[in-house]
């Protein structure tokens, strides 16, 4: 083999090498979990975790208000307070108040 072919072989091998090494530091940077990607993760993740906390508060006040309409022993307020929401009764001397 002439040195010429040798020369022209080590070229292209550290072409092709370089290419690769460029190609992993675009991905690293701007791939799918590259550097970029990062923040808006961490961004998704913090939204997330703020929804979650929504959730788990909104289930804990579903969970005090079953709580209360246990039949074994109902609160008497809320019972009171449903019954006139859903049922439109109200007794003889009470007032009604609309808010809009």
């Amino acid at each position: 083999m002439s040195n010429s072919t040798r020369l022209g072989k080590e070229r292209l091998v550290q072409s092709i090498a370089l290419i690769c090494l460029l190609a992993m530091g675009v991905t690293a940077i701007a791939g799918p979990s590259g550097l970029i990607a990062w923040g808006e993760n961490q961004r998704m993740l913090d939204h997330r975790q703020a929804s979650l906390h929504n959730l788990q508060a909104q289930r804990e006040r579903l969970r005090n208000r079953v709580n209360q309409l246990d039949p074994r022993h109902v609160d008497p307020d809320l019972a009171g307070e449903l019954i006139r929401k859903e049922l439109n009764f109200a007794h003889p001397d009470e007032m009604v108040m609309l808010l809009h």
